[in-house]
């Protein structure tokens, strides 16, 4: 962890409320008018943009907890740990009993819907910046945290909304909103690329995210998602698997699954070395990711380890491995599908050992010995990406995606939370399930 530039987060927080006039700070409706906000200068909408960040990534009201904790449930991950918890009670039982009310896919929406408001405020400041040297640095940043945002929706609901900050916001198809994803991610590479960010904007963002790195492994991955496997494989081929790119935490930031369920052990732990997957394509017991993933203790015997162990703990952004697999399904989702490419990338996995990869996740198995045929090496894909992937809550887009037997999930989408659809007339219909 860089401890100056993590630290920064905070400093941009307090530094917030002074460097910034016009901007709307109450944001209880989703759907609320725009508040045009002004900045004062470049150091205060980059402070918002670092804020972005941490709004997305702290606290069990942020994004990745939440997404964490709603997908671990419904695909299986996870024990419940309380039956106080409402929220995650509803989640393990899945079906109907996800309802409108429910407080953990309400934060998913809410506090993506505020990431994205926040971000597009930065976007257009940043946009018309004269400096172009700084604003590059800023667009890229800002734009991760907004694609983030937009594809986690995706991943949850059917229909998601076509912008934030207007009232009766309309509502777009996932897809769509994964494509959309894909043109701000491609506009921020496209002014990356354009002209390099300088170093006064380098030293005012947190140095642990790898900004063009990731731009091209988001792109990858909502490709992925949206079936354009094409440029899938061209993005994943731009992505450096040797850079690390975290979302980096500290005493005053804490990792939020290890806040709230690891060293609580009173909301959910995984359910056990399978890993949630059905016998058939369980993890092989001598599968070192495992270990990684998951820890021993008395009760449950399963805890949570990896990269929610500590409360200082960095999550990836992404991984080598979801590169790697995100190529080997591209190659093998193909019109013609290319299965000798799909498993030379399957076996980067497979045979990846912890010392290997940059984030010490390695399974350390043999390669692929399974038929060369497309629906058993997508299973291989699929089986790796939930193991690989683990915790990261992916794992019920994924399983839609490969077309598993309903069974093994307990909903298919989310039913839209009550705060969007009393203040929106445009909110879709609940899916049945």
């Amino acid at each position: 962890m860089q401890k100056v530039n993590s630290n920064n987060i905070i400093l941009s927080l307090l530094l917030l409320g002074a460097a910034m006039t016009g901007c709307k700070k109450d944001y209880s409706n989703p759907n609320a008018a725009d508040a045009g906000s002004v900045f004062e200068s470049d150091r205060a909408a980059t402070a918002v943009a670092v804020g972005v960040q941490r709004q997305y990534s702290t606290s069990a009201a942020g994004s990745l907890y939440a997404m964490i904790n709603a997908n671990g449930f419904v695909s299986n991950e996870f024990i419940l740990m309380n039956a106080g918890n409402i929220g995650e009670l509803q989640l393990f039982t899945g079906g109907s009993s996800v309802d409108a009310t429910n407080n953990v896919t309400t934060n998913i929406w809410t506090n993506s819907s505020k990431v994205m408001f926040d971000a597009d405020n930065v976007l257009r400041y940043a946009n018309k910046m004269g400096d172009k040297s700084y604003s590059s640095g800023l667009i890229g940043y800002t734009s991760i945290f907004k694609a983030l945002a937009l594809g986690n929706l995706g991943m949850f609901w059917e229909q998601v909304p076509d912008t934030v900050g207007v009232q009766n916001a309309t509502f777009i198809s996932r897809m769509d909103g994964f494509k959309k994803a894909i043109r701000i991610l491609d506009a921020a590479i496209a002014a990356y690329n354009a002209t390099p960010m300088n170093t006064t904007i380098k030293g005012r963002l947190p140095a642990d995210v790898d900004i063009i790195n990731t731009l091209y492994a988001l792109k990858a991955r909502y490709s992925l998602f949206s079936g354009d496997y094409s440029t899938a494989l061209t993005a994943a081929n731009l992505v450096d698997l040797t850079k690390k790119s975290v979302l980096s935490y500290n005493t005053l930031a804490l990792n939020p699954v290890f806040e709230s369920a690891t060293s609580s052990n009173n909301v959910f732990q995984p359910v056990d070395s399978t890993l949630g997957l059905p016998v058939s394509i369980a993890p092989n017991l001598t599968d070192k990711r495992i270990a990684f993933h998951t820890r021993i203790a008395a009760s449950p015997r399963f805890r949570i380890n990896g990269f929610y162990a500590a409360s200082t703990s960095s999550v990836p952004i992404y991984t080598p491995g979801e590169v790697m697999l995100i190529k080997a399904e591209a190659y093998a989702r193909q019109t013609t599908p290319d299965l000798p490419s799909a498993i030379a990338e399957l076996n980067k996995v497979l045979t990846k050992t912890p010392a290997t990869d940059i984030y010490g996740v390695g399974a350390d198995l043999p390669p692929y010995a399974g038929a060369v045929t497309q629906p058993a090496v997508l299973e291989e894909i699929y089986r790796n990406r939930s193991i690989e992937l683990f915790m990261s809550g992916m794992r019920l887009e994924d399983n839609r995606r490969f077309n598993r037997p309903a069974g093994e999930r307990k909903r298919n989408f989310f039913p839209y939370p009550f705060r969007e659809r009393d203040n929106n007339t445009n909110t879709p219909p609940d899916p049945a399930g």
